[in-house]
């Protein structure tokens, strides 16, 4: 058994497996604590490195592509410091960090561990059901469903639809920006109806837009993990929505389906108009957005 104790967590291996516990202490951030223990089989492993520096140093475990729905989900996007494969080390256990990398770089070389991409998901994801209150209301997964609660703050577009209930097996794709205290992030469902929109996340109501407090609002990588976790893995993605392009030209039933979705929003919209919810200015200004997304200039409907 490899191991090493810091007040940033705890990094042990046994051959086999390297468990990650966050440290209990204040400094630790709220993401890495509410994210708990991650069992990371070697098979999982890219690679590990030890970074020493003058007062603390670093271990950084690199995972192999398409291994781990924490990693597909933020895409990179997790702060240093709520990146929970990053421990910090104090310099008087250099050594011991030292060892522990060593040991899962020879486990590593032993057992072959393969560097390509991998097939399928190694690691799970948070467990659910999870729930998350953000800036712009409360986003909950219970393994099958997505129910958005809309906050007071909310967009009164959003606010006039109600509780907005997605199924799992109808997204397509997580798409999840933080909110780095300086531009706003979002958290969007995007699902085979609206993965042409592009509507801003303010006014989305397949978004949570991201603007308050900063570690309350990462917190919804949470359930960005979990729905990923649970969607199609990343390799078997061939067709628009997937995020691997699929190389081909559009069909004319493709192109009378993105007809029908976008009809289908104006018509949405139009409802909110006549029913008093949007103004004229607002329901312009919306209406645009959405032909823009949708890449239709307005006398093309004419």
């Amino acid at each position: 058994m490899a191991e090493i104790i810091q007040r940033d967590g705890t990094w042990a291996f046994d051959g086999t497996t390297v468990r990650i516990t966050p440290g209990l202490h204040r400094s630790v951030p709220l993401f890495r604590q509410s994210y708990g223990e991650i069992a990371v089989p070697l098979e999982a492993v890219a690679g590990i490195v030890y970074e020493p520096e003058r007062r603390r140093g670093r271990l950084r475990m690199r995972l192999r592509e398409g291994a781990d729905p924490l990693l597909q989900a933020t895409g990179g996007r997790l702060p240093e410091a709520a990146d929970p494969y990053r421990l910090a080390v104090d310099v008087d256990r250099s050594g011991v960090a030292a060892y522990v990398a060593e040991e899962i770089r020879h486990a590593l070389l032993l057992d072959q561990v393969p560097q390509e991409p991998t097939s399928a998901y190694l690691l799970p994801g948070p467990p659910v059901p999870v729930s998350v209150r953000s800036s712009d209301g409360t986003v909950s997964f219970d393994g099958t469903q997505v129910r958005i609660d809309w906050a007071d703050t909310s967009d009164r577009v959003k606010r006039s639809t109600g509780p907005r209930i997605i199924t799992a097996a109808d997204v397509v794709r997580v798409e999840w920006l933080p909110n780095s205290g300086y531009e706003d992030g979002f958290l969007r469902f995007a699902t085979r109806e609206t993965a042409f929109s592009k509507l801003p996340p303010e006014k989305d109501p397949y978004a949570l837009d991201l603007w308050g407090n900063v570690r309350r609002d990462l917190l919804t990588a949470l359930v960005a993990t979990a729905v990923t976790a649970r969607l199609p893995h990343p390799s078997t993605r061939t067709g628009e929505d997937g995020e691997r392009p699929l190389r081909r030209t559009v069909s004319v039933p493709a192109q009378a389906e993105h007809h029908d979705v976008l009809l289908r929003r104006l018509r949405e919209l139009g409802e909110l108009h006549r029913d008093g919810v949007l103004t004229d200015e607002e329901f312009a200004r919306t209406k645009t957005v959405i032909l823009r997304g949708f890449q239709v200039l307005p006398q093309d409907l004419s």
